[in-house]
């Protein structure tokens, strides 16, 4: 028997309700609701299959759900395009990265201000003072951006040729450039050694500590129970079980559903 969603005192600044997508045949995903408030770490967890991205992609306008309704801010954003939400402050990474290999970090992360400017094509073509000033102030962001990454020192290598961990930092930074209420993050440890992973595990922990807002997919077990305020499990689609870190980590159908012995024990490690 699944935990009861239990939800946040603070009011939700993400309120998703009834969400569903059917594929042919297959719904991929059926009937998920949850809510998250600003300074929240809320983790989505399940096994491959789940839905858990599908869900992602539902949340932040990739797919268009059949059903149910998504909401940032009290505002209905269901179905909404990705560039409108990231106006309205929803920012999301990727399973897969979507770094620009042959940029520089610097540049990079300027990508991800370019709907917070205030120039125009026409102010660009002619070179108009605003246009400069406009540069300078987004790569000055930027700069300080990849510091907050610890990214720093690499502002002006090459994107190609940063290791993997960094890589997964910079699309953060690029993420957090938008300057998101909300930001969806899809597996940022995924590959990642354990030095790598800390570091992630710590930049999650102080975007949150800000007042953003952050939703994350991740299969590592120690990471997830360590940051995340509250945990939603997915399986074939549909809820499983909600509740806080310790109480999904001993809920029966959630060990036989997906944590198994080896992946309970690991969610152990989190509090050891």
């Amino acid at each position: 028997m699944s935990a009861a969603p239990m939800t946040p005192v603070a009011p939700a600044l993400l309120d998703v309700s009834g969400l569903g997508i059917a594929f042919g045949g297959l719904r991929a995903v059926d009937g998920v609701g949850f809510r998250v408030a600003a300074g929240e770490v809320f983790s989505i967890i399940g096994p491959n299959g789940a839905g858990k991205t599908t869900l992602f992609n539902l949340v932040t306008g990739i797919y268009r759900p059949s059903q149910g309704r998504v909401a940032l801010a009290g505002e209905d954003i269901t179905g909404l395009p990705s560039h409108l939400l990231v106006r309205r402050g929803m920012s999301r990474t990727f399973q897969n990265l979507q770094i620009f290999f042959r940029m520089t970090a610097l540049e990079n992360v300027m990508v991800g201000r370019h709907l917070s400017e205030r120039t125009s094509l026409i102010a660009d073509i002619l070179g108009l003072p605003g246009v400069g000033r406009q540069n300078r102030a987004t790569r000055e962001q930027a700069r300080t951006l990849l510091e907050r990454v610890g990214l720093g020192q690499l502002a002006e290598s090459q994107a190609g040729s940063l290791p993997y961990g960094a890589l997964k930092r910079l699309e953060i930074a690029r993420a957090l450039a938008a300057e998101p209420k909300i930001l969806l993050l899809d597996e940022p440890a995924a590959g990642c050694n354990a030095v790598e992973t800390e570091a992630i595990d710590h930049l999650i922990c102080d975007i949150a500590r800000s007042g953003v807002a952050v939703v994350l997919i991740e299969h590592d077990m120690k990471l997830v129970m360590k940051i995340s305020d509250r945990i939603l499990v997915l399986a074939q689609g549909r809820p499983l079980a909600e509740g806080a870190p310790r109480a999904v980590r001993e809920n029966p159908a959630v060990i036989s559903a997906y944590l198994g012995d080896h992946g309970a024990r690991e969610a152990d490690r989190a509090y050891g």
